[in-house]
């Protein structure tokens, strides 16, 4: 009998029914008053020819009217029986950046250096995809993960902002051992096939030979080229101040290998652009595409919560309100009226139907979350919304409240975000 009992969104509206009681109870024994027929004609006349002469009337009214308010009266209680478990949902689209660190970078003739535009290019397209899935792989003779698969964009600017090539412990050009440490953080990262985007220069045969034959089959990702440079090339100035030599002395002239990129590219199903000053590049490499798949995010709004069932108790009500119509039934309406859900926001009418967390809810549907946080009760909610709006300090508060394994997992994100690593 416990499981059968409901819970209920909006006790307070129990305070009613005393109310609504005593003036039921007024109506059923409302004394008819007598009027001047009454007063002049004898009593025997009064059942022919007056209407309710005999003293006596239908209560089948009041009745009906009693069962109408208390229908309105559960509705507006809001009864649930139902428990809805929320998750998150982030775009599933995983994508691996293969940053060419090499000297060859520091060429100036894309202004102010290949290297600077490569950066450029990368906080774009972090900036579009905030909400998907980026590692950030960087090569010369060795490959490295800059950023595992994170949707982390401040983490991921401020690593970018510190590469310079002299960080790359072996020199030399490998792009095919970026593409397989790029294909081993696909695997474990479990979000699906994902796509690559090589941004260099150029590339050896031994490195596509090597890329061929990691790409090879029907459930490979798809490779995409960003080409950084010009066809001309210019001298390579080091941090050292010298220019770059190859291994008889003279300077190097790095150039843009267009042809051979393209040509590559076409070949791996994918796409190659040479970069531009404006997105264009990018667009056209189809990296700015809203993602085809939702994702479940297991990181925030593991929520469960009730499902608002009141509405039900507003079918038989509908069939109630058809007899408003008849005289003596209109006085009700403004009442039933109070059953109806309020579509608007104007004037604080949800507080009448929608629950302040609703309220929050909605607000974060509609990307509100600083509004949102203002209207949740729940302290899980509530630190949800504020976790979205960025006020990691409040958020981690909300879900310090918490006991359970979704709070402190909840709370462990809040804190790195807020850049206590350690604490998290």
């Amino acid at each position: 009998m416990i499981d059968l009992w409901p819970h209920w969104f909006r006790p307070w509206w129990l305070l009613l029914l005393p109310l609504l009681g005593w003036l039921l109870w007024q109506l059923w024994h409302r004394q008819k008053r007598a009027g001047r027929w009454q007063m002049i004609l004898p009593p025997a006349f009064h059942a022919v020819l007056l209407s309710g002469g005999n003293g006596r009337e239908s209560k089948s009214p009041w009745v009906l009217l009693g069962i109408a308010w208390l229908l309105a009266v559960l509705a507006l209680l809001g009864p649930s029986w139902q428990r809805v478990e929320q998750t998150s949902q982030k775009p599933s689209d995983p994508l691996v950046v293969l940053l060419e660190l090499t000297p060859q970078m520091l060429a100036t003739d894309s202004p102010p250096s290949r290297l600077e535009q490569a950066r450029r290019k990368l906080y774009d397209l972090l900036q579009a995809r905030s909400d998907a899935q980026t590692a950030i792989v960087v090569y010369a003779g060795s490959a490295h993960t800059l950023v595992p698969l994170s949707d982390d964009l401040a983490t991921s600017r401020n690593l970018l902002e510190a590469l310079r090539p002299s960080l790359m412990p072996e020199p030399g050009h490998r792009a095919d051992l970026a593409v397989e440490k790029a294909l081993d953080l696909l695997k474990h990262g479990g979000l699906g096939q994902g796509r690559l985007l090589l941004i260099g220069s150029s590339l050896s045969k031994q490195e596509r030979q090597g890329i061929r034959l990691l790409l090879q089959g029907g459930q490979t990702p798809s490779l995409s080229i960003l080409g950084i440079g010009s066809r001309e090339g210019t001298p390579v100035t080091l941090e050292s101040g010298e220019f770059l030599k190859d291994e008889q002395g003279a300077i190097l002239v790095p150039r843009l290998d267009s042809p051979t990129l393209k040509a590559f590219a076409d070949e791996m199903g994918g796409r190659y652009r040479a970069a531009r000053l404006d997105d264009k590049d990018l667009r056209q490499l189809g990296m700015l595409d809203a993602p085809q798949a939702l994702r479940n995010d297991g990181q925030l709004l593991h929520l469960d919560t009730w499902a608002d069932q009141g509405y039900w108790l507003l079918l038989p009500l509908l069939l109630l309100a058809a007899c408003a119509g008849r005289r003596g039934w209109l006085f009700c309406l403004p009442l039933l009226l109070l059953g109806a859900p309020q579509p608007s926001y104007a004037f604080e009418l949800q507080d009448l139907w929608l629950r302040p967390d609703q309220q929050g809810q909605y607000l974060l549907k509609k990307k509100r979350p600083a509004e949102a946080a203002e209207r949740f009760q729940d302290p899980q909610w509530q630190g949800v919304a504020l976790y979205e709006a960025g006020n990691y300090a409040e958020a981690i508060k909300r879900f310090a409240e918490g006991s359970d394994a979704y709070s402190h997992y909840n709370r462990g994100n809040a804190l790195a975000r807020s850049g206590e690593l350690e604490a998290a």
